[in-house]
């Protein structure tokens, strides 16, 4: 029967329809063009849009091909029914189908069907038989509907089969009727539902082929509606098959079908079968991108279906399945060694490794022969042969007998043979000789999981490596290939990777180096190998290997950190000093060190000396070897108790030598490109942070990010030492000729103008005189910075001999070292005194400070790392007690030098004469204000300590003011008060009285009325000359204290009519109380009316305490306006 009913839509006659060939569809014979009779009648009947002669022509041509079919009749009395009142009726069918389900008896469409449809279908005319038709499957479609709902609910269901369709001798004119109808019926008629509902009946992928092809735009929208419409668990079927059929009419949307199922996660066997059909020569590549793709869902979907169908044995699946490695090891048996194959052997280990698919024997034998070849020394041979070996790995099953394992040990041997002419014939620096070696490491250090994602990375994904598959092949690395001292010999004569950056991929033997490190292979072996690491940093470039950092922490962990295991263990030897000053002397920093020709000697440690070309060291090897100095001192200082206690001298680089290194410029050039250093840049500054928190200031780092524009205009000046000089030494005559050499310099780079550090520092003092412009200030002070940038530490020294001033500027004979600052951070306040009224000088020497501080802080911590307390005797007996004294000796010098900011902000007979120090007073306030509250958020108990000291009552407008972080005083004034000292309590009630009035806060109102309470204590237990001593400095502070906070009027005068009463009481005994044997000259002071005369104390208190009353009724109590 199928030779006679419903053949398949032939390509051709889909194409030449498609793009109305009319030629070709001329030379097709009549059955071939059977399936689109349909769609050619209306071509012929319906008049076109298009009134050109080639189409009349077409139309001509048309009605020729149809002359001769009778079945043209037919299609032309289907045109002929009557639409319209069809078109109703099939409206009303529908909409009664919607509401009573396929289970309704009723029809609009037809009505006494007796002998049943296929019956009345054969009797009827053409009008009834599309009635009929359409009312059948509109009855299929609700049925449909019906049958979905019910399988949702997870219930038994079927679907019930058509009659009409079941007769095979009705079904060309069934789908004439079809076509026919959804030409004409668009509005009610959607193919795509159409289409769901002949999947369901006899011979319905040929059906909807049939209908496809006469609405050929129809094809793409058909194809997708199936697609989308499948079950997530559905894998071919019937609607695999109509697709498939789709395809075979229309080869050209196979591609879009297939890639449509992949992103729907839809019919797997289809987009198999679709592939070994029309796009055979992509096989390979295509399966590989499902199993190794970046899509999760799909590749999670696909080697699902693979594990699954595998492991059933049979469906449709298992089918797809088997026609899949048929395939693949056709192309196996032919495959020779290259870039396809390689490609092969990822699928085939993908196939293993992600979907679980056992090999059978004559693919082991495949993949063993194919594995086993020898490729030509060529890029693609050297990937080749490292897949090759990772399969191997991967795939124990390829060594399951005897004489598979005997070749393939024998080709690994034959592998360690050929890696160094496979290498310099290849071009390849990565070879597959550093992966071997890496291997083998792995294996003598038992580590098969290293050995696993080894494998992994090399092929390109994730695949179980089990240990006990690893067993035979270990025993032949360890064994038989590499032993452990042929391993670290070999590794450490292996030359290193010129330019090694990130870009190189693959296995390098940087690798190799790391891991028999990592395992204490060298030390076993006692093979030194630190000339190799140094020539290693030496070659590296930008973008960083991310093995890098992780080789030098390793290499630091070998030369320090004790392995217990053994107490006579070899340990690395460390750079020296002179080697690392070689790759800086060849930097841009060279001109800071030692530029002599010194011969080269290095350490005697059994390592020969290298010849090195270093003529300009990279960035990358800077930071590292920055990295590898913080990272061995950090080790060091961490491990130094149990190096002392074990008797190990290690070495340990000098502050000096540290001091001369450019780590912060450095640094910021790291932060710079941190897509070249990121894997360095937050290592780096941890370790900056902790040992040299004097390089990692807040203020540095945002100075530096300002310096990054430039926003100044260029000015073209020659700058050289003779010019700097010139400019400096007629400052004050000519500063536009110094403003011109400052903007010059503020317009290059850091670097460049660091050679002219010294002698632009020298200068200092030049810029403190009276008659130099503060622009001229502002401009040194930015040059300043900028040079603050490249190395701080020499120009803070610089800076501190520049500005110092002992014995009254008699200081040229004392120079100030950096050993010197670390000991005593206050040389930098031994400055000259007009510093103190020169905010923009003032700033740098605050930097600087604040940066000593750090220093001595942090030199104080490394000393008591650095000298353990191995033996407690002495006066010391505990880490506590030194931790303790550390911390009282920092505390003393960082109140000192607050002290002495503080002192600094006082006003002096000479800022009185001089109106433009006066204006200069009030900026140095502010400046060191700024400064003192920093110090105090980051340090509260620094406040305590210096409030607890004291300081002139005079600046305690100032610092209340100017300080935001003064409120902190309030939690411990009560702690100031219950001092046994008058000057404190005084300097307590005066601070609280000008706290109140900044901070009229509830917890200032309690701490007040303290306050006054405890000045009516004292005012009853005191004696009279003590009394007199204590109140008469606080009267002002009860005025304060009145002002904010009005509620406390009635307590405070209360203490004063007390005090004014004893006073009186005093004065009114006269002389005779106020014996010069009981007080002498004590009771008496200078009358302010005669000079000549003297006044009881008690006396003029009691004028002091009539103004504060008056005082306190005109601010506090008449006071109209109280908040």
């Amino acid at each position: 029967m199928d030779s006679v009913f419903m053949k398949p839509v032939q390509p051709h006659v889909f194409k030449a329809l498609k793009d109305v060939d009319i030629p070709a569809l001329v030379n097709c014979s009549s059955d071939e063009i059977r399936p689109i009779i349909p769609c050619l009648v209306r071509m012929a009947l319906i008049a076109p849009l298009d009134v050109t002669r080639y189409c009349a022509e077409a139309k001509k041509d048309i009605l020729t091909i149809l002359s001769g079919i009778d079945l043209v009749n037919f299609i032309v009395s289907l045109l002929s029914i009557e639409f319209h009142a069809l078109e109703v009726d099939l409206k009303k069918e529908q909409q009664m189908r919607q509401k009573n389900g396929s289970q309704s008896a009723d029809s609009f469409l037809i009505q006494n069907v007796v002998n049943g449809i296929a019956n009345d279908f054969e009797q009827s005319d053409s009008a009834r038989r599309v009635r009929l038709v359409l009312s059948e499957l509109l009855q299929m479609q609700a049925q449909l509907a019906e049958y979905n709902q019910i399988k949702n609910c997870n219930a038994e269901s079927s679907f019930k089969a058509s009659e009409l369709f079941d007769n095979e001798v009705y079904l060309e004119e069934i789908t004439d009727v079809i076509c026919i109808s959804l030409a004409e019926l668009p509005n009610l008629l959607n193919i795509c539902d159409i289409v769901e509902v002949l999947l369901y009946v006899n011979k319905g992928p040929v059906i909807i082929s049939w209908v496809v092809a006469n609405m050929p735009d129809t094809l793409l929208e058909v194809a997708e509606s199936l697609v989308i419409n499948a079950e997530r668990g559905e894998e071919g079927g019937i609607r695999a098959k109509t697709l498939s059929t789709l395809c075979d009419a229309c080869p050209f949307i196979a591609a879009a079908v297939r890639a449509k199922a992949v992103t729907s996660s839809r019919l797997p066997c289809l987009v198999i079968n679709l592939t070994l059909t029309h796009h055979r020569d992509d096989l390979v590549s295509f399966v590989s991108g499902l199993l190794l793709g970046s899509d999760q869902t799909s590749r999670a979907w696909f080697a699902t279906f693979l594990r699954n169908s595998h492991k059933r044995g049979k469906g449709d699946g298992h089918t797809a399945l088997v026609k899949l490695r048929q395939e693949l090891l056709n192309r196996l048996k032919e495959a020779t060694a290259g870039v396809e194959a390689s490609a092969l052997l990822r699928l085939y280990c993908a196939l293993r490794g992600i979907a679980g698919i056992k090999f059978q024997d004559d693919e082991v034998s495949g993949l063993l022969r194919l594995v086993t070849q020898k490729p030509p020394p060529t890029p693609a041979g050297v990937r080749f042969v490292s897949l090759s070996l990772c399969m191997i790995l991967a795939c124990p099953s390829l060594m399951a007998a005897a004489d598979h394992e005997k070749k393939a040990i024998e080709w690994v041997q034959w592998l360690v043979k050929e890696e160094a002419y496979f290498e310099s014939n290849s071009g390849v620096t990565a070879s597959f000789g550093e992966m071997l070696l890496l291997i083998a490491i792995h294996f003598h250090s038992g580590q098969l999981a290293a050995v696993g994602e080894l494998v992994c990375a090399t092929l390109g994904m994730r695949v179980p490596v089990r240990p006990n598959g690893l067993a035979r092949i270990k025993q032949a690395f360890t064994q038989e290939i590499f032993t452990e001292q042929v391993v670290t010999s070999h590794a450490v004569k292996v030359p290193v990777t010129g330019n090694l950056n990130s870009n190189i991929t693959g296995y390098l033997p940087v690798h190799c180096i790391h891991q028999l490190l990592k395992s204490r292979a060298f030390s076993k072996h006692k093979v030194p190998i630190k000339n190799w690491i140094y020539r290693q940093i030496c070659n590296c470039t930008a973008p960083l290997h991310p093995v890098m950092p992780a080789l030098v922490e390793v290499y630091v962990n070998s030369i320090l950190v004790i392995n217990n295991k053994g107490t006579n263990e070899y340990f690395n030897k460390p750079i020296a000093e002179e080697e690392i000053r070689k790759v800086f002397r060849n930097s841009i920093f060279g001109v800071n060190f030692d530029t002599e020709n010194k011969p080269f000697t290095p350490t005697p440690d059994g390592e020969s000396s290298m010849e090195m070309n270093m003529e300009k060291p990279t960035l990358a090897s800077q930071l590292l070897l920055i990295y590898y100095l913080l990272l061995y001192e950090d080790v060091r200082l961490a491990n130094s108790a149990t190096l002392l206690a074990n008797g190990r001298k290690i070495k340990s680089y000098s502050s000096a030598f540290l001091s001369e290194l450019p780590i912060k410029y450095l640094l910021h050039q790291a932060q710079k490109d941190q897509m070249s250093y990121g894997g360095l840049f937050s290592p780096l500054l941890r370790l900056l942070a902790t040992h040299f928190p004097q390089l990692s200031l807040v203020d540095d780092w945002m100075d530096d990010q300002v310096f990054g524009d430039t926003c100044r205009h260029q000015v073209d000046v020659n700058i050289s030492e003779v010019s700097i000089h010139e400019a400096f030494q007629c400052i004050e005559e000519n500063p536009y000729k110094t403003g011109k050499i400052l903007k010059a310099m503020l317009n290059k780079n850091p670097t460049d103008i660091w050679p002219f550090a010294e002698i632009f520092v020298r200068y200092f003092k030049s810029v403190l005189g009276d008659q130099v412009p503060r622009h001229i200030q502002d401009l040194y002070r930015e040059v300043w910075l900028r040079l603050n940038t490249v190395l701080p530490r020499c120009l803070w020294i610089m800076t501190i001999n520049a500005l110092l001033d002992i014995n009254n500027g008699n200081s040229r004979n004392v120079t100030i070292t950096q050993e010197n600052v670390l000991v005593d951070p206050l040389q930098v306040l031994r400055c000259d005194i007009r510093v103190f009224r020169c905010g923009p000088i003032l700033k740098i020497i605050l930097r600087i400070l604040e940066a000593s501080l750090a220093a001595s802080r942090s030199q104080l911590c490394r000393h008591l790392l650095d000298k353990p307390m191995l033996e407690k005797s002495g006066q010391l007996t505990s880490d506590a007690e030194r931790e303790e004294l550390k911390n009282a000796l920092v505390a003393a010098q960082e109140s000192a030098a607050l002290q002495i900011l503080l002192e600094a902000c006082l006003e002096t007979e000479e800022d009185q004469s001089k109106p433009e120090l006066m204006w200069a007073l009030r900026e140095v306030r502010s400046i060191i204000c700024s400064f003192l509250h920093q110090i105090f958020i980051s340090e509260p108990s620094l406040a305590k300590l210096v409030h607890f000291q004291g300081y002139p009552r005079e600046l305690l407008q100032v610092t209340v003011q100017g300080i935001p972080s003064m409120h902190i005083c309030l939690d411990f004034i009560p702690e100031l008060l219950s001092q046994a000292s008058l000057e404190k309590q005084i300097f307590a009630v005066d601070l609280v009285s000008h706290l109140s009035i900044q901070y009229a806060l509830p917890k200032a109102m309690s701490i007040a009325r303290l306050c006054v309470n405890t000045l009516s204590t004292l005012l009853s237990v005191l004696p009279s000359d003590l009394r007199l001593e204590l109140f008469q400095p606080v009267l002002k502070s009860l005025v304060r204290i009145c002002i904010a906070f009005p509620s406390l009027l009635e307590d405070i005068t209360s203490l004063l009519l007390q005090l004014g009463r004893i006073c009186e009481s005093q004065v009114s005994l006269g002389h005779c109380w106020n014996d010069t044997n009981i007080l002498g000259e004590g009771a008496y002071v200078q009358s302010d009316v005669q000079r000549d005369s003297k006044v009881l104390v008690a006396e003029v208190l009691c004028r002091d305490i009539k103004i504060t009353m008056s005082e306190i009724i005109q601010k506090a109590l008449l006071n109209d306006k109280l908040y």
